[in-house]
């Protein structure tokens, strides 16, 4: 730990540039601590705030900029990737969709310190047309108050931090295996919370083949859009689909016959927002409703690319 306090003293500004791109990028590596430490240190004359900051800034634009191009050439499909390689619950891009929706590129300004939404805002910004300059200027804003924060607090608690230091020194190679089981006990934590939400919503699945039979026996089932406002936005729903839009089942939705096959859609990793709305819905007495494998990506295969079409009256069929 005492070669670490070193490499901070003559390297800070260079750690704090890695570990903040790192975090940035998506990693689960916390950077805050280091921003701490390093505001800590700038009191002490070891390093100097302004380049802390202007360093810790740059990390988060390189990282922001990379994620925006990604999302407005990619779209849709950059969300999923993110959210299949975090550490958060897949739940997380439409909750993100619904934040940006609701408060637009100004979300930017406070995404840095909401865990989750600091990896998907930019490339969700990206996807949603946000001009170049509004989101860079946003950006800016964001990570210089962000980074700041950080700092900030590490030059007022400085000599507490300082005193966490000098005890850490103390315990040489000690400190680092206590800070890597740390490490590992918020990793496995993450891990376990996401495989707890899967778990939670486990439901039986219907694929778009077992689909395509109902509607040649006749049975016209009823299909039901479970993505976010913004997500249906990006992509149109299918055709006479009834739109959920989150929250409690609408009217069109409560007035179905409990016997009809319900079919629920989304567009997120797993169908984890599909699974969750279709087991609510058998909650509620539906219990023929499931949610689609594969999810909008898999009907628009199915359908949309042969010229195929489900029927656009089914809410008039209910």
């Amino acid at each position: 730990m005492a070669n670490l306090i070193l490499l901070l003293q003559e390297y800070g500004v260079l750690i704090v540039f890695a570990i903040v791109l790192i975090e940035q990028i998506g990693m689960p590596i916390p950077a805050y601590p280091i921003l701490i430490v390093a505001g800590a240190m700038s009191v002490d004359g070891d390093t100097h705030w302004s380049a802390v900051l202007a360093v810790a800034m740059l990390a988060c634009l390189i990282s922001d900029s990379f994620w925006f191009r990604a999302g407005r050439f990619y779209g849709k499909r950059i969300l999923k990737l993110l959210c299949k390689i975090s550490l958060s619950p897949d739940y997380c891009v439409s909750q993100t969709e619904d934040n940006f929706n609701r408060w637009g590129p100004k979300a930017l300004i406070v995404a840095k310190f909401i865990p989750g939404f600091n990896v998907i805002a930019p490339p969700l910004a990206g996807a949603m047309g946000t001009p170049r300059g509004v989101f860079l200027g946003y950006a800016v804003l964001g990570s210089s108050l962000w980074a700041g924060t950080g700092i900030a607090i590490g030059a007022f608690f400085h000599t507490s931090v300082d005193q966490l230091l000098d005890i850490l020194s103390t315990m040489g190679t000690t400190a680092l295996v206590v800070l890597a089981v740390l490490l590992g006990l918020f990793v496995a934590f993450k891990y376990v919370e996401r495989k707890r939400f899967r778990q939670s919503v486990d439901i039986e699945r219907i694929t778009v083949d077992d689909l395509k039979n109902m509607l040649e026996q006749g049975k016209e089932p009823i299909l039901v859009d479970a993505r976010s406002a913004t997500a249906q936005m990006l992509d149109p729903a299918v055709p006479g689909a009834l739109l959920f839009n989150g929250g409690e089942p609408s009217v069109d939705i409560i007035a179905l016959d409990k016997g009809r096959h319900i079919i629920v859609y989304c567009s997120c990793p797993n169908d984890v927002t599909a699974a969750h709305v279709a087991k609510a819905l058998v909650g509620q007495g539906y219990h023929r409703a499931r949610p689609l494998h594969g999810g909008l990506e898999a009907w628009n295969a199915a359908f949309r690319a042969n010229g195929d079409t489900v029927r656009e009256d089914n809410t008039a069929s209910a």
